[in-house]
């Protein structure tokens, strides 16, 4: 399916790996113009190479820490003016509340809220002017299904989308979109990573940990990081300008809710 973006220009944040990479991987595969960011340059140089060996495309790289501000304007500088901006950040890793320093809440608000809006206020102007955008962020499941010990990040993300609510109304009819893409339990190597620390706290099996998981899934599977890449590719096509202001979960059924 020609999803009417090939030459367009894509910034994908936090693309090294895991689903970020997914994203960039299907844009590339669309005939984007792709640019890998991430802070390892051995990970991001490994990403551009799969990318050229499965898709055929070559895409740029920009090493920079996107959380601060010297790292976003390294990697706009890398890629100006991009048509499209993937928002994609890290989140805290699970942490009791009452364990949760303020350093640890200012440093959760700036990755997961603060550093993507931003990145929008520093590529709005140009796509608005353009009459062509498409913004996306990776949220969590946890915006919708609150999951103890991950209540920053739940609070963090969940805060980035009622901030964009009312801003991605405000350009819609400039040809602009902006969206959350919500993802539950992907087979990523952060996922694997969980894993293997729940089950060394547990003292319990791997296999066991990601079997327990996979039963609150009613799809009864861990997502494949490609049906990520491949649904946010087509919200970034021509074909989705009519969808803006949506927080769309991918997620096997997990989070249960008729709305």
């Amino acid at each position: 399916m020609d999803l009417g973006i090939a030459g367009k220009k894509a910034l994908v944040c936090g693309s090294s790996r895991g689903l970020g990479f997914a994203c960039a991987s299907a844009l590339a595969q669309a005939g984007v113009e792709v640019t890998l960011n991430g802070r390892d340059r051995q990970s991001l140089t490994a990403g551009a190479k799969k990318i050229f060996e499965t898709r055929n495309r070559k895409v740029q790289i920009a090493v920079a820490d996107i959380g601060t501000e010297l790292g976003q304007n390294a990697v706009l500088a890398k890629c100006p003016n991009p048509d499209i901006l993937i928002n994609n950040n890290g989140g805290p890793p699970f942490v009791e509340f009452q364990s949760l320093s303020k350093s640890d809440i200012e440093k959760g608000l700036q990755m997961n809220m603060i550093t993507p809006i931003r990145m929008i206020q520093k590529t709005l102007d140009s796509m608005v002017a353009k009459g062509f955008g498409r913004i996306i962020n990776i949220t969590s499941v946890s915006v919708k299904m609150p999951i103890q010990g991950l209540d920053l990040s739940s609070g963090a993300r969940a805060g980035l989308s009622s901030f964009l609510a009312g801003v991605s109304r405000s350009v819609a009819h400039r040809g602009v979109t902006i969206n959350q893409l919500l993802p539950g339990y992907f087979l990523t190597g952060r996922l694997k990573e969980g894993f293997r620390v729940n089950a060394e706290k547990n003292g319990v099996p791997e296999d066991e940990i990601s079997h327990s998981m996979i039963q609150q899934v009613p799809a009864k599977r861990l997502g494949e990081p490609e049906e990520f890449g491949q649904t946010c590719a087509f919200l970034c096509s021509k074909f989705a300008g009519y969808i803006t202001g949506q927080n769309i979960l991918i997620d096997g059924g997990l989070q249960k809710s008729a709305f």
